[in-house]
């Protein structure tokens, strides 16, 4: 049995999973990664937290074949630096250098998203395609492309920022700075603002019920509550969300024509009522509508789990 490393590296938690070669992850480990500090200690703790992982399940380090890392911002795997990661405070970091200071081992490096879609690729919802687009609908909106197998970078390493593909000239700001982008409207977090534009618009609607109930704030969650619940503002908000969400889709699946596209993140799991009405509309959308194949629109499969199954596999990515 072959077991690999992969380190979800985030700004609050340092994440690392010995993966066997089955895609099963037979132990965990984790650190705080204790923000802002000097990224070589952040590096040496993601080295420490690979060798707990590998005693918690049962295995020396000179068993592991290597270490994969995903990482936000942009990720050189050729070099093996961590070139930007602005909620790291990280700039050209020798990271590969680094960890292997501590671990004689292969160390490959991508981007969170990708690596996250990655592993859905190899192990999840997008397993058995050739290519593959994967969304994740957070904070904000992160993406990963497979392209005959391999994870598209583009020439500077940033590339599947589909989050900032414009989908409304002159809308909401986002932060990229940009006005209208993807993110904006179909993050979580656009979500959570559409819900409260509405809240407010309408004193009436159910929506400010569940914001008291709920101490105050909105979830992405309540737009779907209350149009459960029959109230019309949720049901507005709902279908100007996957209205949005359908554009975007539909514009990933024109410029890529993926095998599957598959969608992860915490709004996927109001299921049915999101995902039947939006793939009649990206039906409607796209421009292979009248060909007899399409893309296949599909759940993520492995949620937390799969940044750290795409990294560990990083190897045969190259």
């Amino acid at each position: 049995m072959k077991y690999y490393i992969g380190i979800d590296l985030g700004g609050t938690n340092i994440k690392a999973g010995v993966v066997d070669e089955s895609y099963n992850i037979i132990a965990k480990a984790s650190v705080k990664t204790a923000c802002p500090r000097p990224a070589k200690d952040i590096c040496d703790d993601m080295a420490k937290v690979s060798e707990m992982a590998a005693k918690e399940a049962g295995i020396s380090i000179d068993d592991i074949e290597w270490i994969g890392i995903g990482t936000p911002g942009i990720a050189d795997n050729i070099n093996g630096t961590i070139p930007y990661a602005n909620n790291l405070g990280f700039r050209d970091v020798p990271v590969r250098e680094y960890i292997q200071a501590y671990i004689n081992k292969p160390v490959y490096v991508a981007n969170d998203a990708n690596a996250a879609a990655y592993g859905e690729f190899v192990a999840g919802s997008a397993k058995g395609a050739q290519n593959a687009v994967c969304i994740t609908l957070g904070t904000g909106v992160g993406a990963g492309i497979i392209v005959d197998g391999k994870i598209l970078t583009g020439s500077n390493f940033a590339g599947a920022e589909l989050g900032h593909m414009v989908i409304g000239v002159d809308g909401p700001q986002c932060t990229c700075g940009r006005k209208g982008c993807f993110e904006v409207y179909s993050s979580a977090t656009g979500l959570i603002r559409m819900t409260k534009e509405a809240a407010e618009a309408d004193p009436a609607s159910s929506l400010n019920r569940l914001y008291d109930e709920n101490g105050g704030k909105f979830s992405a969650r309540h737009a779907f509550i209350a149009m459960r619940e029959g109230d019309a503002s949720g049901k507005k908000v709902v279908d100007t969300y996957i209205k949005y969400l359908a554009a975007g889709i539909a514009n990933t699946i024109n410029i890529f024509q993926p095998d599957i596209l598959c969608i992860g993140g915490g709004v996927c799991n109001e299921g049915d009522p999101l995902l039947v009405p939006l793939k009649e509309l990206v039906k409607q959308e796209v421009y292979t509508k009248m060909l007899a194949k399409n893309t296949e629109i599909v759940i993520a499969q492995l949620g937390n789990d799969a940044g750290i199954i795409g990294a560990a596999f990083l190897g045969k990515s190259v």
